[in-house]
């Protein structure tokens, strides 16, 4: 079972490394606040080893950012370019490894 400071610790990671693009513009997690959420929802896919890129998809597909002051809505993934989805994967993997 994940303590604060393992999903604090894992939630850093995430948040200095992956990032939303718009417009070319990068907005780290966690200057989006959005980096423990990530951190707390992932966190089971790797107590249980089941950790898989399309568990991880399935993940940030259930995180809705809400947009234009709440007109409209799309799941984090959406938001993420593909070479962030690949490095959290990794980072995800080098995570489990540790712990």
């Amino acid at each position: 079972m994940a303590n604060t400071q393992d999903i604090e610790a894992l939630a850093a990671k995430i948040g200095e490394t992956i990032y939303i693009d718009v417009a070319k513009w990068h907005l780290y997690l966690n200057d989006a606040k959005l980096h423990t959420v990530v951190a707390e929802k992932v966190y089971p896919l790797l107590e249980d080893d089941s950790l898989s890129e399309d568990g991880v998809i399935a993940i940030l597909q259930s995180i809705p950012i809400k947009l234009g002051g709440g007109a409209t809505q799309l799941g984090l993934d959406k938001l993420l370019p593909m070479q962030c989805k690949v490095d959290l994967v990794d980072l995800l993997e080098e995570y489990q490894k540790d712990i």
